[in-house]
């Protein structure tokens, strides 16, 4: 007879290999953030989002999760388009190395339509404190 606990391990194992399963990480902003692999991860849209939010994410993603240092370059890896990780949504691709051949000159307005734009990672993350003001937050 199994214990709980070889049970509870052999179900969490069971649930971690299956493809969509797996739980993405969630930003302060309660926006979800896939790693795709080989350096880049993708920033999950809702309905409203705007460059600010996706932003938020990346910069959390990378301070939190990555490790990267406060003036650690975020850029935009893949423009806002379809996700990859969720079918259906819209998502926007970062990755702390630029894409090969873009231009990663800093633009005068906050977008995520231009692979190769870049904020620092704090600068990013500082997106994520607009929203404590916003009464859906507050909640």
């Amino acid at each position: 007879m199994r214990s709980r606990f070889t049970r509870t391990i052999l179900g969490a194992a069971v649930l971690a290999a299956l493809p969509g399963l797996a739980l993405a990480w969630r930003a302060q902003n309660r926006y979800e953030v896939e790693d795709l692999g080989q350096g880049v991860f993708e920033v999950v849209g809702r309905v409203g989002a705007g460059a600010s939010d996706y932003w938020c994410g990346a910069g959390d993603y990378a301070t939190i999760v990555l490790k990267a240092p406060s003036n650690q370059r975020v850029y935009i890896w893949r423009p806002i388009g379809p996700s990859v990780s969720r079918p259906g949504y819209r998502a926007v691709q970062f990755a702390l190395t630029p894409p090969k051949g873009a231009d990663t000159s800093v633009g005068l307005s906050l977008a995520v339509k231009r692979a190769g734009d870049n904020l620092s990672a704090s600068m990013a993350r500082q997106y994520c404190y607009d929203r404590f003001d916003d009464p859906f937050w507050r909640n």
